[in-house]
């Protein structure tokens, strides 16, 4: 039997992850390592990205329309790796889903680094970094620590794209962008932690990176224990939806050890 196949009788358990690209994947990959049972939907979005210039009511259509058709897939819940959609989106999924399918979302971890560390960068996408919502989280979880917000352009587009070079070029502009006396740094944009390698060996040794994939994964299996429903024992499948058509990972995920643990190649 193939690994990434069960049993037809035994019961099965399905998250959808739904991002415009390859944020998702720190996010499902964690959750494969927490619970290798789980059946992943990875709802991707390229005809549509990237989300974060887009006007609000065109994302939270999207996003919701995404969230229905991820349900109607047999998705037992819905996270949303992803700051764009869930600071604009995350409360229409919920009332549009219902109480039934619990709802996940994201939020740059702010407010773990500020209880730590005195000095911390926020590293975002351009559109984030200038955003109220970020601006609001800094002010709400700051913690007094000096927290500045960094703009990584190109970064997030590199990463989708799979661009190693061009990936090292938008981490080194980012490093000359953070204060030099920063003890920490968020990753704030999900696609960020699938060059953590990088970032980390650009920046000065001792600067600490905080994320919040991990964080995401585990509140996912949190929600999917409270509703009770046995997911099986098999390896669960990874199964891809691109702007709502069956497909693959596309060729950019394979530059990654995440997307490679989720079947790219």
């Amino acid at each position: 039997m193939n690994p990434d196949q069960s049993p037809v009788d035994e019961p099965r358990v399905t998250v959808a992850l739904i991002d415009s690209g390859l944020g998702s994947l720190p996010t499902s990959a964690w959750l494969r390592k927490l619970r290798p049972e789980l059946d992943l939907l990875l709802m991707l979005d390229p005809d549509g990205a990237p989300w974060g210039p887009k006007p609000e009511e065109w994302v939270i259509e999207r996003v919701v329309n995404t969230a229905r058709a991820a349900v109607a897939r047999g998705a037992d819940a819905v996270v949303l790796p992803c700051n764009t959609a869930s600071v604009t989106a995350l409360e229409h999924v919920r009332a549009d889903l219902g109480p039934q399918v619990p709802v996940v979302g994201t939020v740059p971890a702010i407010k773990p680094a500020a209880a730590v560390c005195r000095s911390v960068a926020v590293w975002a996408t351009a559109a984030t970094t200038a955003s109220r919502y970020q601006a609001e989280l800094i002010e709400r979880f700051g913690n007094g620590a000096d927290v500045v917000g960094v703009a990584c352009h190109g970064l997030a587009d590199a990463i989708d794209r799979g661009d190693l070079p061009a990936v090292d070029t938008a981490i080194a502009a980012a490093v000359e962008a953070t204060p030099s006396d920063v003890e920490g740094v968020v990753l704030g944009c999900t696609h960020y932690p699938l060059v953590v390698g990088g970032i980390t060996a650009a920046l000065p040794i001792g600067v600490r990176l905080f994320d919040s994939a991990e964080a995401v994964a585990a509140q996912t299996v949190r929600r999917i224990d409270e509703l009770g429903r046995a997911a099986g024992t098999t390896p669960g499948s990874v199964r891809v939806i691109v702007s709502g058509r069956e497909g693959e990972l596309p060729p950019g995920a394979a530059a990654f050890e995440a997307g490679r643990a989720l079947g790219a190649r």
